[in-house]
C-alpha cells in the first residue's frame, strides 16, 4: 500500500515506485521455485514485478502438477495463501456414492472436481498442510469454504466443530463450534467470499518457523459426530488464508 500511495507523488515516485526493484522484494523468497512446474511460468517473464503481484494475488494458481492445491499471494504484503480441493482432504466415507458424490466443473470452483454430501449421519473432514510452504513468522487462519445445494439439511439444527492444531501437539488444539446455516434467529456465523462461496474460520496458527527443515504438519478438521441428526447437500472445499499478524 506504501508503494501504491507513493506513486501518486509525482512522476519520479511513481518511476520508482512500480520499479521491479521495489516490487519484487514484495514476494515470497521461493516464489520461482512454487511457481516453475505452473501453467502459468511461461508467461511471467511478459509481466512487471508490479503486474505479476496483482495478478497472483487477485487470480490464484494451480500448483505444479497438483490440480487440487491452488497458490496466490496476500495482496497486503505478498504472504504465501493456499486452497485445497476437496480431493486432498481426508472424508470419512468419501469414496461410497452412497454418501459421498464427486462432482465435475462444477460452477465457480477453481479445481476440476468438488465433494457433494449426501445423507449421512457422521461428518469427519480433515487437511493437511506443512508449516514450511507457509510464510514465517505470520498468523495464518484455515477456513472451510462451502456451498449447499438448494436441498441441503440438518445444518441449522446441529453446529459442526471446527479445530486447527499441529500435528503431535498436546491436546489437539482448541475446539470451536459454528453454524454452517445458523437458525433464523441466529447472528450470521459465515462470510459470503464474493465468488459463490462461503467461509467460516475453523482456528488460527502462528508460524514462527516456516524454514525448509521445518517439518511440522498443521492440520484442520470439521466433524460433528451426533449419530441422531442427518446432513445432506455440503459441498467443500478448505483455504489456508492469512490473517493480520497480532
Amino acid at each position: 500500500m506504501d508503494a501504491c500511495r507513493s506513486s501518486l507523488v509525482c512522476r519520479l515516485f511513481r518511476s520508482a515506485a512500480d520499479s521491479d526493484a521495489v516490487w519484487g522484494r514484495f514476494f515470497p523468497h521461493d516464489l520461482l521455485q512454487i511457481l516453475s512446474g505452473t501453467d502459468f511460468a511461461s508467461s511471467m517473464d511478459s509481466l512487471s514485478k508490479k503486474e505479476l503481484f496483482f495478478r497472483l494475488s487477485h487470480r490464484p494458481v494451480l500448483v505444479g502438477d497438483d490440480p487440487n492445491r491452488s497458490f496466490a499471494i496476500d495482496k497486503r504484503n505478498g504472504k504465501k495463501c493456499y486452497m485445497l480441493g476437496a480431493r486432498r482432504l481426508s472424508i470419512v466415507w468419501g469414496d461410497t456414492p452412497a454418501y459421498w458424490r464427486w462432482i465435475p466443473d462444477w460452477q465457480q470452483s477453481r479445481f476440476l472436481e468438488v465433494a457433494e454430501r449426501g445423507i449421512v449421519w457422521w461428518l469427519d473432514i480433515k487437511g493437511w498442510i506443512e508449516t514450511s510452504m507457509l510464510s514465517p513468522k505470520t498468523r495464518y487462519a484455515a477456513y472451510f469454504v462451502y456451498n449447499l445445494n438448494v436441498e441441503y439439511n440438518g445444518f441449522e439444527e446441529r453446529p459442526v466443530k471446527l479445530r486447527v492444531y499441529l500435528e503431535g501437539q498436546d491436546g489437539n488444539g482448541d475446539e470451536t463450534s459454528v453454524f454452517l446455516k445458523p437458525p433464523p434467529n441466529m447472528q450470521q456465523q459465515f462470510r459470503e467470499r464474493g465468488d459463490g462461496w462461503m467461509e467460516v474460520e475453523m482456528g488460527e496458527f502462528f508460524n514462527d518457523g516456516g524454514e525448509e527443515d521445518d517439518h511440522r504438519v498443521l492440520a484442520f478438521s470439521l466433524f460433528d459426530f451426533d449419530g441422531n441428526t442427518t446432513k445432506s447437500g455440503l459441498i467443500c472445499m478448505t483455504e489456508v488464508g492469512r490473517l493480520d499478524v497480532k
